[in-house]
């Protein structure tokens, strides 16, 4: 036979094959531990979420699916590590609207969080909120505007990074008030938490989850949401816009991400697990006892739901006029 009729015999073979991998990645996947990549320390919400749902996903997989703290630079440098890894669903990473929105409009970043990540899901939507340490004279937020106002450059905000959503969110609420307060940037939650606590910083605009238990335990005191709504796990405590901030709203969220060459194959059955597990009610109790809400999406919902966040707060960002530092 010439190399003319043989030729189509091997595309069709090549292509056969090729079909019939595909389901074959998903049923063999993961063949090794899956590494499941963190930007922050320990003690911060991605921490808690993660190590909440890790152990389910190795009970579901029954393979190992451990935990990577690699914190730094507000998430990028983790967020860059899953963008660079082997696309084959063994480097997974749980993304922030830091990493994937804000790090990306305020600054360059050594990847593109639309061409270099594929979207599995989104995971959880959760506020931020400002607390003070007991210390500081304040009762509310207008006290706390108040007293900022007659000390210009006197006190310091804590938030996870620079570009983080609480960096985003105390921006805002400057540009609103004409407060003078100053910035300390520090590298996840964990580690601003305990300055706050031993009295160091004065401010913290934290993720819910990490504060609920601190303000329960009366070291930190909680002054006002940033969602549009009260949280459940601290009914007392205000919106920012209730305190006279109208129509001011800042939201957080977490998404899980492979690399982009991943197989669709792997990404659909990561989807379909992390959607499972999310809706487990333990999961979903240990959630809201922090302050989380479980916010499973499909790949493309989640897809849709970065470009429409992108559009929001790039916007805000440039009006604001917050800059990396």
């Amino acid at each position: 036979m010439s190399t003319r009729h043989w030729w189509p015999h091997i595309l069709v073979a090549a292509f056969s094959g090729i079909l019939l991998a595909a389901p074959g990645q998903a049923q063999d996947y993961p063949a090794r531990p899956v590494r499941i990549i963190i930007g922050f320390p320990p003690g911060g919400a991605t921490d808690l979420v993660m190590r909440l749902m890790a152990p389910k996903y190795a009970d579901i997989f029954r393979q190992q699916f451990i935990v990577d703290n690699r914190p730094g630079a507000n998430g990028v440098i983790a967020t860059d590590l899953a963008a660079k890894a082997a696309p084959d669903g063994h480097t997974i990473h749980l993304a922030t609207i830091g990493t994937l929105v804000i790090s990306p409009a305020i600054s360059k970043v050594p990847y593109d969080p639309f061409k270099d990540l594929a979207p599995v899901s989104q995971v959880v939507a959760l506020q931020n909120i400002f607390i003070v340490h007991p210390s500081v004279p304040v009762k509310t937020l207008k006290d706390l505007i108040a007293l900022a106002r007659s000390k210009p450059g006197g006190f310091n905000y804590a938030t996870s990074g620079t570009g983080s959503p609480g960096h985003l969110a105390t921006e805002l609420f400057k540009s609103m008030t004409k407060v003078d307060i100053v910035h300390v940037p520090y590298k996840g939650g964990g580690p601003a938490l305990i300055d706050l606590i031993a009295g160091h910083i004065e401010i913290f605009v934290a993720v819910i989850s990490t504060a609920v238990p601190q303000v329960k335990a009366g070291k930190a005191r909680a002054l006002a949401v940033t969602g549009a709504r009260r949280a459940a796990v601290l009914p007392d405590v205000p919106t920012v816009a209730e305190t006279g901030l109208k129509g001011y709203e800042a939201t957080n969220w977490y998404g899980l991400v492979v690399p982009a060459a991943t197989p669709r194959p792997i990404i659909e059955r990561l989807h379909k697990e992390t959607v499972k597990i999310l809706n487990m009610p333990d999961i979903r109790k240990a959630l809201l006892d922090r302050g989380i809400d479980a916010a499973p999406s499909s790949p493309e919902e989640f897809a849709a739901y970065i470009r429409k966040e992108n559009d929001k707060w790039v916007k805000i960002i440039k009006a604001v006029g917050i800059k990396a530092e």
